[in-house]
């Protein structure tokens, strides 16, 4: 009996090394909307204390700043200022519908989850984001299908004004010059100010008024819009 108990000890030890161990692993990220963009994208691993978003919760300042305007910094300065490992912009810009960013090796460390961000342009606040995925300790190709989400922060009124920054409503651009002007504004009467699930954009078909600045036939979308390969070393 006491060597079975000394073996099971033993045993559990051995798992737990696994559990923890570091792993090096390479990420890459697939666009698949019709026709829009994502921009710089946040790779980000952490243990399990700290998150880049939480579903369900209010946005936080740096999370609002990239589903609204693009800006990764912030979430990164968070990430590795709680010991977490990031890879910023593998894309080296915008990556557009149909293309894959790969990531360079990452030496995950201490760290066991994988995050991942970009806000989807043309849009008001959707963001792409794979939230805290327990990353595996064995070696090998694993793929996860992620969502948009909706940040809460802003109206989806659909405007392209060359908005972007917090507090300031509407779209900062469309990076293939596919958008229209001078959109009366979608009538979003959401009362979700919380991160959620994004319900895609309305568009219309007027390049030159309507509701919305967003081509229907170009930017609407179905969710999963991104692919993500991990590979554990």
């Amino acid at each position: 009996m006491k060597r079975s108990i000394i073996s099971i000890s033993l045993l559990a030890a051995g798992l737990f090394s696994v559990s923890t161990q570091a792993a090096n692993i390479e990420v890459s990220v697939t666009n698949l909307t019709h026709g829009n963009h994502f921009t710089p994208i946040l790779i980000a691993t952490h243990d399990g204390d700290s998150q880049l978003f939480n579903v369900g919760e209010k946005a936080t300042p740096a999370l609002q700043k990239m589903a609204e305007g693009g800006e990764i910094a912030d979430l990164n300065t968070a990430v590795t200022g709680a010991g977490g490992m990031t890879i910023m912009n593998p894309a080296k810009g915008l990556l557009a519908a149909g293309h894959t960013a790969d990531s360079d090796m990452l030496d995950t460390g201490d760290n066991n989850y994988l995050s991942i961000v970009a806000m989807v342009l043309p849009t008001n606040d959707a963001f792409i984001g794979l939230d805290s995925w327990m990353i595996p300790s064995e070696a090998g190709r694993y793929t996860v299908y992620i969502n948009a989400y909706d940040a809460g922060t802003e109206a989806n009124d659909e405007i392209i004004n060359g908005g972007g920054m917090p507090g300031v409503a509407g779209i900062p651009f469309a990076p293939s010059d596919d958008g229209g002007e001078n959109a009366n504004g979608v009538m979003d009467g959401s009362q979700n100010m919380h991160v959620h699930i994004h319900p895609g954009v309305l568009g219309d078909t007027d390049p030159a008024g309507g509701a919305s600045d967003l081509d229907s036939r170009i930017h609407r979308w179905l969710n999963p819009v991104a692919k993500v390969v991990v590979t554990v070393k």
